[in-house]
């Protein structure tokens, strides 16, 4: 008897089928004379398989995903929260999903109409002028907005600045946007409350450093309440200050990074504004800014004649050029205004404070059982550390794996990096009550078990089809395909 997971994976039996293809009617021909000889194989491999069993085989593989549609996912600073379909069917419109991207602009005033309107909404929610819908994710707005500071700063005579200060707490792919950008990254220590030290900021703050980048709130779920007066700090050095955008779902219609004196900030459509994201797409993180970075924006941008019709901008003589093909991941953008619009302003108010009631309900709920990272009121999410289980040899990763247990995805792990062993829980404005208790009850129940008996979860997950992993390895030596077709 074969193993069940090869009986699961490896279906198929000779004759079967499950469709039938009409006869050829056109002349056939050897296909020698089509490839080369070196491209023509005797045999591709492909199991025969009847309908019904491919249709089960994917469905039964579904069912063994997490994702936020089968339940909870309270991955920190990446918002999971639950995106109406509504959106979906209006993306899907032919009047969208079927436009070519290089249909004349006469023929696609409705796409562009779409996209000037996007702009406009975001710069409102976000206290900016202008805005570039390319960047297809985060990282890629981070970039493209440092890339626009710099330029900005060249094109005063300020080419000596090549530093990029982050804090500690910021967006983890802060550093890495700034050094593949070329500049020196500084990080900036966080205070014991888990804030920006000004001491420290005041202390790097010199005439080298072009960019600040902030998260507000940060990641451990903290609203830096000084940001006026780092802003303004950064300005009297001659610098530019950049808010990441990650954790805006906190925010939203209660506070404009552009009033606190940021420069330029990102959107992560995929998180705040309804796009399902994970597994490496699709995303969006169009880029904002003020005034004064508005010459350096990706062309083309969008612009509307006096006559009401719109166009694209190619002749922008500071622009810094285009970093997307077209206009950026359309259909995302589709969402996006779908989501802003259906909220409206109150709407997405709404959306802040139910997230931030969320974060903090929960947070009660597991903190006698857990270490919180700092304890200043949180926003929309919370770090806890589970090094209060080290001498039972329990891990935060073995809390994690244990969750899967429950039918929950994990929260992010080990990140931010100042809280040891830590644990980051968004639960977004999307949940029940109902759901944040079982989702607490389960943490409660991992915390005892590690108390009472660490074997349970030192050996989790217990339910899932594939068990523990040596991750390093896996990462090391990646194989996607089964073991016995490795050659």
């Amino acid at each position: 008897m074969r193993d069940v997971n090869q009986l699961i994976f490896e279906l198929g039996g000779e004759g079967r089928v499950g469709c039938t293809p009409p006869t050829v009617d056109v002349p056939t021909q050897p296909l020698s004379s089509l490839l080369p000889a070196g491209s023509i194989r005797d045999g591709i491999g492909l199991p025969q398989v009847s309908e019904v069993e491919v249709v089960r085989h994917y469905t039964a593989l579904s069912r063994r995903n997490f994702g936020v549609d089968t339940g909870f996912y309270p991955l920190g600073s990446c918002t999971m929260k639950h995106n109406p379909k509504v959106n979906e069917a209006i993306a899907a419109h032919p009047g969208f999903s079927l436009l070519h991207p290089l249909q004349p602009e006469w023929q696609v005033q409705g796409a562009l109409k779409m996209l000037h309107d996007l702009e406009r909404a975001l710069c409102e929610i976000g206290g900016m002028a202008r805005a570039t819908l390319q960047p297809a994710a985060g990282a890629h707005g981070e970039i493209t907005a440092v890339m626009m500071a710099k330029a900005y700063l060249d094109s005063n005579g300020e080419t000596r600045r090549n530093k990029v200060l982050v804090p500690d707490s910021s967006h983890g792919t802060n550093p890495a946007t700034a050094a593949r950008a070329g500049l020196e990254v500084v990080h900036i220590r966080s205070g014991e409350d888990g804030l920006v030290d000004m001491k420290e900021l005041d202390k790097d703050l010199d005439d080298q450093v072009a960019v600040v980048m902030l998260t507000n709130p940060n990641t451990l779920g903290l609203f830096e309440s000084e940001a006026q007066e780092i802003c303004a700090l950064v300005h009297e050095r001659g610098a530019i200050a950049y808010c990441d955008g990650a954790n805006m779902n906190a925010i939203l219609g209660v506070c404009r990074p552009g009033d606190l004196g940021f420069d330029a900030m990102h959107f992560n459509l995929h998180k705040t504004f309804s796009t399902p994201h994970g597994g490496g797409g699709p995303g969006a993180g169009p880029v904002a800014v003020a005034q004064r970075l508005v010459p350096f924006l990706p062309v083309p941008t969008v612009e509307r004649r006096d006559d009401g019709t719109f166009h694209l901008d190619f002749e922008r003589a500071h622009s810094i050029g285009p970093v997307h093909s077209f206009y950026g991941n359309f259909a995302v953008c589709v969402r996006a205004l779908a989501y802003i619009l259906g909220k409206g302003p109150e709407g997405l108010r709404r959306v802040a404070q139910d997230a931030v009631l969320n974060a903090r309900y929960l947070r009660k709920l597991v903190e006698r059982a857990y270490q919180v990272g700092f304890p200043a009121e949180n926003m929309h999410e919370f770090v806890v550390s589970a090094r209060r289980f080290a001498d039972r040899g329990v891990k935060a990763l073995d809390i994690a794996k244990r969750l899967m247990d429950f039918g929950f995805h994990p929260p992010t792990m080990y990140f931010p990096l100042i809280v040891p062993e830590a644990l980051m829980i968004e639960p977004t404005d999307t949940e029940t009550r109902q759901t944040l208790e079982a989702f607490a009850q389960a943490l409660i129940q991992i915390a005892e078990e590690a108390e009472t008996s660490p074997e349970m979860v030192l050996s989790a997950p217990h339910t899932t089809p594939v068990r523990r992993v040596n991750e390093v390895e896996a990462a090391r030596n990646l194989q996607v395909c089964h073991p016995g077709d490795v050659k």
